[in-house]
This record gives C-alpha cells, sequence and structure tokens, in this order.
C-alpha cells in the first residue's frame, strides 16, 4: 500500500542555529597547521577533503568557521550545476575552516544530519536550488541564506529517518561495490596492455616482436574532407574530431556532407581513424570504423590510417596507438596552435611500432583487451540501473510514497 505523504517543514524551523557562511582568508604558502577547504570539496559525492588550503597564522583556532565532525555544508556560489551541493564535513585529522563561498548548517537534534544531507542531494530540492540561483554568469550563479532557509523539508519521524538513511546507505555499498568491481577491470586491462606491449617502453624488441617505423605497416595516410557540413540528416555522414572516443566510434551526433563525396573517401570497415587536430588531452584519440553506418565519410580534422593486414591486425592498431607511452609520444611531436594541438602525419608515420611478428599473437592481445572492455561494459550497465533505481527510491523514500520498512524488508 502506497504510504502517506509527509508534511513539509521550511529548513529554519529544524535548525539548531542560524545558517552562516564561511570565511576565505589568503592563503598561506607555509604549514599553520590550520587548513582551509576549496570549493572543489563539495562534490556529487558529498564531502571530500581533495582541495585543501594552508589558512594564515592569522586565524585563530577559536575562529566561528572552524568546523565540527558532522557539520553540514551546503556551496552557495557556483555553476548552476554545482551550485547548491551538499556534504557532510567529517574530520580531517588537523582545524579546518570552510571558505565563504560555502555556509553552514546544524539540524536540531529532531533531524539526523545525514537525513538532511539526502534530503539537500534529493533529485527534488536540487532541481529547486538550480532554479532558484541567480547570477549574471551561469559559469558563477548563487543561491541566499534566504533561499536555503525557506527550502521545504519533509517533517519525518526521526526513527523513520533513520531506516531511511539505512535503506540508502545500503544501496550506496552496492554501488561502492560495482564500482570497485569496475576499476578492478581497468586495472587488469591495463596491467595487461602494458604487460603485453611492455617491449615498447624496452631499448630492444623482445623476441617474437618487431619494431619497424609506422610507414612500413601503414603504406596509406589519407586526410578527410574540409566541406562545411550540415546539421541536418542530408547528405553523406561524416565523423568529426568528437566521434572518436577512446578505441571506439560514437555516432550519435553527426554533421553531413551536402555535396557528393568521392568514393574513395568511404569509409571501409577496418580503417583505422585518428584524431589529429583537438585539445593535448584528446589528440591522437583512435579508433576502428566497424560499419556502424551504411556509409560515412571523415572530417579533415581526422586522417585515415590503412594498415598492411599481412603485418599488423587494424585492431592491434588502435590498442598501440592508444598505449600510454604512444599518446605521450603523439603529444611529444604536436604542434601547439591557438587552442588546439594538431600532429603531422608524416611525423606520425616515423613513430616507432612494437608489435608481434605472429598475427595471431596479435589478436589473442587485442580479445585478452576486449574481454576485459566486455566486462567493464556489463558493470557500468549494472551500475547505471542501480543509480536510476536509487534516484527513484530517494523521491518516494523523501516524500512518503514508499515507507523505509517496506523497502527493507
Amino acid at each position: 500500500m502506497p504510504g502517506k505523504a509527509w508534511p513539509d517543514l521550511k529548513l529554519s524551523e529544524v535548525l539548531a542555529e542560524p545558517i552562516r557562511n564561511g570565511f576565505s582568508p589568503p592563503e598561506s604558502q607555509a604549514w599553520t597547521g590550520l587548513q582551509m577547504l576549496g570549493l572543489g570539496c563539495l562534490s556529487t559525492d558529498g564531502f571530500s577533503p581533495r582541495q585543501l588550503k594552508n589558512a594564515p597564522e592569522s586565524v585563530s583556532a577559536m575562529h566561528p568557521a572552524i568546523l565540527q565532525d558532522g557539520d553540514l555544508l551546503v556551496s552557495r556560489a557556483n555553476t548552476r550545476t554545482l551550485v547548491g551541493m551538499a556534504g557532510i564535513y567529517r574530520d580531517i585529522g588537523t582545524p579546518c575552516i570552510y571558505p565563504d563561498l560555502m555556509m553552514r548548517v546544524r539540524p536540531s537534534a529532531r533531524y539526523l544530519v545525514e537525513f538532511l544531507e539526502l534530503v539537500l542531494r534529493s533529485p527534488r530540492t536540487r532541481r529547486r536550488l538550480m532554479a532558484m540561483a541567480q547570477g549574471t554568469s551561469e559559469s558563477m550563479v548563487k543561491i541566499s541564506g534566504k533561499v536555503l532557509r525557506q527550502l521545504p523539508i519533509p517533517d519525518v519521524p526521526l526513527n523513520e529517518q533513520q531506516r531511511i538513511v539505512d535503506v540508502l546507505n545500503s544501496v550506496t555499498e552496492l554501488e561502492r561495490g560495482i564500482e570497485a568491481s569496475i576499476a578492478k577491470f581497468h586495472n587488469l586491462r591495463q596491467g595487461s596492455l602494458l604487460a603485453s606491449m611492455g617491449s615498447v617502453a624496452s631499448a630492444q624488441p623482445t623476441a617474437g616482436w618487431d619494431r619497424v617505423p609506422l610507414r612500413e605497416i601503414v603504406p596509406s595516410v589519407e586526410y578527410g574532407i574540409s566541406e562545411v557540413l550540415d546539421r541536418d540528416a542530408r547528405g553523406v555522414p561524416v565523423l568529426r574530431m568528437n566521434n572518436i572516443q577512446s578505441a571506439r566510434i560514437d555516432v550519435d551526433e553527426l554533421r553531413y556532407c551536402p555535396v557528393p563525396v568521392p568514393s574513395k573517401l568511404f569509409l571501409r570497415c577496418g580503417d583505422v581513424l585518428f584524431n589529429r587536430t583537438n585539445s593535448m588531452e584528446h589528440i591522437g584519440k583512435s579508433a576502428m570504423w566497424r560499419d556502424e553506418l551504411p556509409s560515412a565519410t571523415f572530417a579533415s580534422y581526422l586522417v585515415r590510417l590503412v594498415p598492411d593486414l599481412n603485418r599488423v591486425t587494424p585492431e592491434y592498431l588502435v590498442e598501440w596507438l592508444m598505449h600510454p607511452l604512444i599518446r605521450q609520444r603523439v603529444r611529444s611531436i604536436s604542434t601547439v596552435a591557438v587552442q588546439q594541438v594538431n600532429v603531422n602525419p608524416s611525423r606520425l608515420r616515423e613513430l616507432e611500432i612494437d608489435l608481434p611478428v605472429d598475427l595471431a599473437e596479435q589478436r589473442r592481445i587485442v580479445a585478452m583487451l576486449e574481454a576485459c572492455d566486455e566486462q567493464i561494459g556489463r558493470e557500468e550497465e549494472e551500475l547505471n540501473k542501480l543509480r536510476a533505481l536509487k534516484q527513484g527510491l530517494v523521491d518516494d523514500l523523501l516524500s512518503g510514497r514508499v515507507k523505509a520498512s517496506g523497502v527493507a524488508a
């Protein structure tokens, strides 16, 4: 049976003391025994002490902005998607103050701080705070203490608050377990890649491997089209830099070439696309075309590498190009331009590639890495389902439509 909806109170009615802004003195370069939080300490995951600064000696250990373990913090200024983020401060081992861009909220004994954190981070409250934030730029909007005090808070009995916290904590534990599993498979993949291509970092290739310039196994490097592209679905689909992800191709957001495209520029299954123009972070991303669309071509930001299939498989070539050490080498031969960097394909073809002579060994390495990718994909799908379930559960529990006792059963 659906539960009876909880009535609402204003946040101001459940506070032990007034909401207070923090204090932002100049940062000290020297250790003073007192630290201050940066705005990045509050995120979608709550509080994390990942952006700490040294407070100056002039700040007393008795300053009113000194935090206590269990204080609830809310960001009062940030981008629209991040303003109003909430998290419970946990003792970091040294006295700590919070900045002026945060507010401290201390609930009365009738409200658990963990429950209040859930309320402030709930989808309903997040939508309200983002809508009420004000500012001349979306990169920095603010919410006032008055807006926070007027927030509707469900009037839930203390014992039910604890049950709701326990139920949602159990779901969070499941999330953490899946996240740990995903991290394990990422580490396994990285370890397998480094072990399989370990000779890349050595002075000489290992037995059974060749080390040759890329041009010896990639006889053809071709530029894409430079036509003005159309957003409407007319003409030939064109892959651009944003369509090349890490070792895969994303065809969700395409542009189209409104003029005829030479047949030689149509992509063929097994073509390797290399991102030659992008930011330093993304330069060199590569992926193999697997006929994701009936027909497509590629923009001039990319080059097509056509491998000699008697020497290297396209799948192995992509894995080699995405190897961390090779990504570093690609960055080192990049030319910095305005807001972007470029890789000259001629210089790219001079990079030395390490590869097993036996094509079957190349396929074995790729199959091992793809098995890790498949497992990561399954785990991420489960995590997304769990997060969607949790979001709906938060709304149901905080509204009273569902009672925590029913979920726990």
